[in-house]
């Protein structure tokens, strides 16, 4: 009877692991699809940053709700760290989405997700730990396979360089973004943190839009409702989820799969071809995330 216990919690726990690491795969390959949206919306791209956080926000508010939870209430002594994470977000997502009109999407999608490199050093330094061989490993690998990534369109020229420096500048917000939310989730469930959230980020982005005179009012809102669904609801939900129980290294290589599917929908869609040396990127990050998974020490108390 008392041999019971043990081994439902072993079962358990794995399961749980394996369920957040799935979020977190599924929330990356949602936001991947974020670039295109933005590029097929009428209407400017710090106003389509707008109209994902306003579009979302209500529904992700509803959603808490609707699973028990009270956002303001739990709130309590964690508002600046929601307001700040907000007003982050919203610079992030201004800075990437006028520079995913003046790059490629693989560009875009990769250099606005630098925190794969900065949100695991912030992990480390957090837990005053160097990482073991196998998590370096990892993480050197997934950097390699990130500059390959690039392939071709790495080329320093015009054309590219003004999108790829706002990216850069998105990535960095993103990996500040990311640090302020992990805080908050080790006392709030991840629905009602990200719908406070992105209540923060929809009042800047908006003030932003109107500043620099772009279109705010769309013709056609399929674009917008399938950015704030797929990008908001679902990837930015998941990757909430996933922050509570994951590691911050797992988390951050585990950004490096959005180039992967960014780069698939370039070619398909733009025709924005990949080679061999694209592919072996992708595979090398690939790899690093099998080695990151199989590592000890990749999950953390859910909460």
């Amino acid at each position: 009877m008392h041999q019971a216990t043990p081994t439902r919690k072993a079962i358990a726990a794995p399961s749980r692991s394996a369920l957040a690491f799935a979020a977190l795969i599924g929330g990356n390959v949602a936001l991947a699809f974020g670039p295109w949206f933005v590029r097929m919306a009428d209407v400017g791209p710090v106003a389509a940053g707008f109209w994902r956080i306003s579009l979302a926000a209500p529904l992700l508010l509803l959603l808490a709700r609707a699973t028990g939870s009270r956002p303001f209430a739990q709130s309590r002594g964690l508002g600046w760290v929601l307001f700040a994470s907000g007003l982050l977000f919203a610079g992030d997502l201004a800075t990437w989405h006028v520079g995913i009109h003046h790059t490629k999407l693989a560009n875009a999608t990769l250099f606005g997700n630098n925190a794969s490199l900065i949100f695991p050093i912030y992990g480390f330094i957090v837990a005053r730990a160097w990482p073991t061989r196998t998590q370096g490993a990892a993480l050197l690998l997934a950097l390699v396979g990130a500059v390959v990534l690039l392939g071709r369109s790495a080329e320093v020229s015009p054309e590219n360089l003004l999108g790829d420096v706002f990216c850069l500048v998105a990535g960095l917000l993103y990996a500040a973004y990311f640090i302020l939310m992990a805080r908050a989730r080790t006392r709030m469930q991840p629905l009602p943190a990200l719908a406070l959230s992105s209540l923060a980020a929809g009042p800047p982005l908006l003030i932003a839009a109107l500043a620099l005179g772009e279109p705010i009012m769309p013709q056609h809102w399929m674009p917008l409702l399938a950015l704030a669904l797929a990008s908001q609801v679902l990837g930015q939900g998941l990757m909430i989820f996933a922050l509570g129980q994951l590691t911050p290294l797992v988390i951050g290589i585990a950004l490096l799969t959005q180039p992967i599917v960014a780069a698939a929908i370039g070619w398909v869609i733009y025709g924005e071809r990949l080679g061999a040396i694209d592919l072996f990127g992708a595979a090398l990050v690939a790899i690093a995330l099998v080695l990151v998974r199989r590592s000890s020490g990749g999950d953390r108390e859910a909460t």
